[in-house]
């Protein structure tokens, strides 16, 4: 599916001057809603519904035939279980996130992304869960849809960066043993890590019938590499001063950065994993765009709000 182009979009330089991240979400969200008609996903009904429309199979003793009569279609009754999403957001808190050519940091541009998600799915009355890490697992709230818990959620993201290098084992293995039962999980990270284990960590998620997206972070000066003067470059994670000349470096970072993209890509698609790759002068309304387009895409939808599903886009009662 292609893109949304909007001009509405939020510039996330100025989002980033919002302090509190909360409110960052909800103007995101918002602008959101407000653009869609605009997209792709012009005509999917954004309201709330507690039904979806009837597919031969269905039992018919859920029919709605009040619904029916204002309507000529039939629609069957939803229940929690057949509508909730269960959401955990793995959220790379790592001191190579606190990397930003810019005014802000990837760090804060996932911390955002992942408020937003949270948000999202909160308004879609889904739950919502948050692991950080960095060298290891830092918190985690376990998905919940009960007053208080977004707060919550929210304070875990806002915790400072930390640890020395990321590893991503540990928070997938304490998410894959604690989680038993089928979940979305959303790993938001730049991936700048060893990834010779990748494969199999992932694979153990998708292993347990979870469906994984991967949404990866990155400054543009990290994708062009595009210095132009000697300087002194400090190690994000270490802390050492390296001495780059980005006229002798560039080809070959430019050409072991692609490489580890394109096996990042190769190990996603193998495993049957949605992988975005966001760069970080760009709106956050296009990861949430990326996010439902690719749900919508592969037929799995978004609980409540604008659902695909076997019966198509929702209609709220009385339309």
């Amino acid at each position: 599916m292609a893109k949304a182009k909007n001009t509405s979009w939020i510039d996330p330089e100025a989002l980033m001057r919002i302090r509190s991240l909360e409110m960052r979400a909800k103007v995101v969200v918002e602008g959101f809603f407000h653009g869609l008609h605009r997209s792709p996903f012009h005509g999917f009904s954004v309201e709330f519904s507690e039904y979806r429309q009837y597919s031969p199979g269905d039992d018919p003793r859920y029919l709605d035939w009040r619904l029916y009569a204002r309507s000529d279609r039939f629609y069957v009754k939803r229940f929690e279980d057949e509508t909730n999403l269960r959401c955990h957001l793995l959220v790379d808190l790592s001191r190579s996130m606190g990397y930003g050519s810019g005014s802000y940091s990837k760090g804060d541009y996932a911390k955002t992304l992942a408020a937003t998600l949270a948000y999202f799915l909160w308004t879609q009355r889904d739950a919502v869960g948050v692991t950080t890490f960095d060298e290891g697992v830092v918190d985690y709230v376990p998905p919940r849809y009960r007053p208080g818990h977004l707060h919550r959620t929210m304070i875990s993201l806002e915790r400072a960066l930390g640890g020395q290098s990321t590893d991503l084992g540990a928070p997938v293995e304490q998410i894959a043993r604690i989680v038993t039962k089928r979940s979305l999980i959303v790993l938001i990270s730049d991936l700048l890590a060893p990834i010779d284990q990748l494969d199999v960590q992932l694979g153990f998620l998708r292993s347990r019938g979870h469906e994984v997206v991967v949404m990866r972070v990155l400054d543009l000066a990290e994708q062009t590499f595009s210095f132009e003067s000697p300087a002194l470059f400090e190690d994000i994670e270490t802390g050492k001063d390296l001495y780059v000349d980005p006229a002798v470096v560039r080809a070959d970072y430019l050409e072991r950065h692609g490489e580890h993209s394109a096996e990042l890509e190769r190990i996603c698609a193998q495993l049957g994993i949605e992988m975005h790759t966001l760069i970080t002068d760009q709106p956050i309304e296009n990861a949430l765009f990326d996010f439902l387009s690719g749900r919508i895409s592969t037929g799995r939808g978004i609980a409540r709000h604008g659902q695909v599903g076997r019966g198509g886009a929702m209609a709220k009662e009385g339309a």
